[in-house]
């Protein structure tokens, strides 16, 4: 999608913005709110935003937003409910400011014209020459609760039930099924007690026809009844993945230093059979009870004394599966942790491969693999045999429901007393079955929510944990220019003691070049984990342009940030890809301009492919410095304001860091740059450098004066340059034997 000719891009580099996107960006603007044109991702194929796509964009910036098409008569209750779009047939659009019901005329202003330019009133007939219909109705998100519920089957009951007409079909069609389920037994028993006894060939071939027309609705029906519940399952599983995806990248990136990524993904995974259960198991047996409900009064109307044997003989089995739920419900425990402890230690080995490769840690892992899945094992077994119990006891029951139906029929029939006829008791035998399924199925259902309702616990422990705050709405979206001000800051890492930063106080001004030094755990890294907003958890204040960091907009804030880390992740697909990742409306020419400042063009153009080669998982076909010159070219595709390298050039080797250290300053022009390393000689073009020590600002200063003043930062020189000292050829000491020979 080309920049140019769409008209989509606004930006740093000038392109206009489409009046469509202006439209809309003034629409938020009266709520409070800032949508970015940059994130703002068109339909494949088409050259003008649609009302989807532009519906998506605002939803996603945290809004309440609906494309729908109106006609003028509701036009005219939509005068103070705030701006409206309207989508023109050209490929513009309009704001609906307001609307006179008693002129029959609206104002609508162009988003092209300046603020304070009045909006132009039309009627009907002026507003049909270039509008059809297409609006845009948004307004700020309602309550955090509404927007954000907890994850519960309450919540999946309630996104189920959204489903109206499909629903409401799948009921009609069970209710016409459970009708057409009497009919045949009704006819068998005619069949056995008039044709047979009275020879009647005509009434048998009119029962044969009738069942020939029953048996047709009956599979109509059926294959009308199975296509629902599959939408409705298709529908609902499209809804879960978004939601929980929308949810699992919100929350804070504590929780995934936390928890190993295999036990995340395999919780995360168990809502898929929470939604079997429902879609399948349990959507089936509710449906099986309206045929129950419609069937046992036949049941009682055949002959009573038979259905109290089938009621009974239903409720033995649903007690006897309750009483084994709770001790079922302790073994189940433990074998959803055995499941998960086993899914940690596969992911931890996939994730970890190379290392366990390069170690050749294989025989270790095996051992663990092995111990995990003989605990998995262990606790499945014996959760199959305590299921196995009820299953035994409930089967000579099941069994009696059947037969015992038959002798006893069979005895009433002998007996004859209440006049109950052979063919009476075949239409009870098959009405019997359909109605004893439902029962006992119900108690099965009882008996599977258990194993669901772990499921359940299982998906909620990871979705139900608090979100990062004002992750999608919410808060300040300031334009930076780059000032940084931390005051009176002090922060300390859950389950420790020892605060991490303690009362740092410093301020740089925009454009500042800001070097960050230290001994392992001096806190240099949490600054800029508390730049970007990772942690909030700190007393003090960190300000960027004089707006307190808790009160801007998280998404705002990291996507106005350069952030290259020291082991940086590149994404399966090809190099220009994973530059504009970031950006991707942007075009091959700013992709080769981003590559050029981080110097990373050289490389790349010896590529097989260039800029389309592609880049597998894992990046093995790219070295550690063209991965990290790749990150850095990813980080400056958005223009950021501030720029931050947490040892970024650890990684490289002396060519590549000696390009890239080349490069900071022209990376750094107009720019705020925070860089971390452990490499002093990669500071010393620094505008300030601070030294911290045990998560205390011991100075900020230039180089020079740090040297003169500072015993640390004098130290770490010191030490990273000893091989400068004009001194004699010294021998290294002989290796220590680690390993004795006998």
């Amino acid at each position: 999608m080309s920049r140019e000719a769409d008209g989509l891009e606004g930006g740093p580099r000038g392109a206009p913005l489409h009046p469509r996107l202006m439209a809309m960006m003034m629409a938020a603007r009266y709520f409070g709110l800032e949508l970015d044109p940059h994130e703002f991702r068109n339909a494949p194929g088409e050259t003008t935003p649609g009302a989807s796509a532009l519906s998506d964009w605002a939803k996603n910036s945290g809004m309440w937003c609906r494309a729908l098409r109106l006609r003028w008569r509701h036009l005219m209750h939509l005068g103070g409910t705030g701006p409206v779009v309207l989508l023109f047939n050209d490929g513009t659009a309009g704001l609906l400011t307001g609307a006179n019901a008693e002129s029959k005329i609206v104002g609508l202003k162009d988003p092209r014209a300046p603020e304070a330019e009045p909006a132009i009133m039309v009627d009907e007939m002026r507003l049909a020459e270039v509008w059809s219909g297409e609006t845009i109705l948004l307004r700020s998100e309602r309550g955090g609760r509404e927007a954000d519920p907890p994850f519960t089957v309450g919540w999946l009951f309630e996104m189920m039930m959204k489903e109206k007409k499909a629903l409401g079909d799948l009921f009609l069609a069970s209710f016409a099924l459970s009708f057409l389920t009497i009919v045949p037994p009704l006819l068998v028993m005619s069949v056995v007690d008039k044709v047979i006894t009275h020879h009647s060939f005509a009434t048998l071939f009119l029962i044969s026809t009738i069942l020939g027309i029953m048996v047709a609705y009956e599979t109509l029906l059926g294959f009308a009844r199975r296509l629902i519940i599959a939408v409705v399952g298709v529908r609902t599983d499209a809804k879960l993945n978004l939601h929980i995806f929308a949810r699992l990248v919100r929350l804070p990136l504590d929780y995934f230093e936390r928890h190993p990524a295999g036990e995340t993904m395999y919780k995360v995974s168990q809502i898929h059979q929470v939604r079997g259960f429902i879609t399948g198991k349990l959507l089936t047996t509710l449906l099986d009870m309206i045929t129950l409900a419609v069937l046992l009064p036949v049941l009682f109307l055949l002959n009573a004394t038979l259905a109290w044997i089938v009621l009974v003989c239903s409720t033995a089995v649903m007690l006897i599966i309750l009483a084994y739920l709770r001790p079922m419900r302790v073994v189940f425990g433990r074998v959803i942790q055995a499941e998960t402890d086993k899914q940690s230690a596969l992911g931890e080995t996939v994730f970890g491969i190379k290392t366990v490769k390069s170690l050749a840690l294989e025989p270790q892992r095996k051992a663990l693999w092995d111990e995990r899945v003989a605990e998995a094992g262990k606790w499945r077994l014996a959760f199959g045999k305590l299921g196995n119990w009820p299953q035994t006891l409930v089967t000579p029951i099941e069994r009696f429901m059947w037969m015992g139906v038959i002798l006893v029929g069979a005895y009433l029939a002998l007996v004859d007393e209440t006049g109950f006829q052979v063919g009476s008791l075949f239409a009870f035998m098959m009405l019997s079955q359909r109605v004893s399924q439902p029962l006992v199925g119900l108690a099965r259902l009882i008996e599977d929510w258990e194993e669901v309702a772990g499921a359940m616990a299982q998906a909620a422990d990871v979705l139900n944990r608090p979100l990062e705050v004002d992750a999608a709405s919410g808060g300040l979206r300031p334009k930076f220019a780059g000032a940084i001000t931390f005051e009176d800051v002090t922060f300390t890492y859950a389950g420790t003691k020892t605060p991490a930063l303690e009362k740092v106080s410093f301020a740089i001004p925009a454009g500042t070049m800001l070097g960050l030094v230290g001994r392992s755990g001096s806190g240099k890294s949490t600054v800029t984990r508390l730049l970007q907003g990772i942690n909030r958890e700190y007393t003090g204040f960190v300000r960027i342009d004089n707006a307190d960091l808790r009160e801007i907009n998280l998404r705002h804030l990291r996507s106005s940030f350069g952030v290259v880390l020291q082991d940086n992740f590149l994404f399966r697909g090809s190099i220009r890809d994973n530059i504009l990742a970031g950006r991707p409306g942007l075009t091959l020419e700013d992709a080769i301009r981003a590559a050029r400042l981080a110097g990373a063009e050289e490389f790349i153009e010896r590529m097989p492919n260039g800029y389309e080669t592609h880049i597998e998982e894992g990046s093995p076909n790219l070295s550690g410095g063209q991965k990290q010159r790749l990150a850095i070219a990813r980080a400056l595709i958005t223009d950021p304001r501030i720029v931050i390298l947490d040892e970024a050039t650890s990684a490289l080797d002396p060519e590549s860091e000696a390009l890239v250290n080349a490069n900071l300053l022209r990376i750094a022009r107009g720019r705020t740059m925070v860089v971390v390393s452990h490499r002093l000689s990669s500071l010393v073009e620094c505008d300030q450098i601070m030294v911290l020590d045990k998560g205390m600002v011991m100075d900020i200063a230039p180089h020079e004066k740090l040297l003169e003043r500072c015993t640390v930062y004098r130290q770490l020189w010191a030490q990273q340059n000893r091989h400068l000292d004009k001194q004699g050829p010294r021998h290294a000491a002989l290796a220590p034997n680690l390993v004795h020979g006998n």
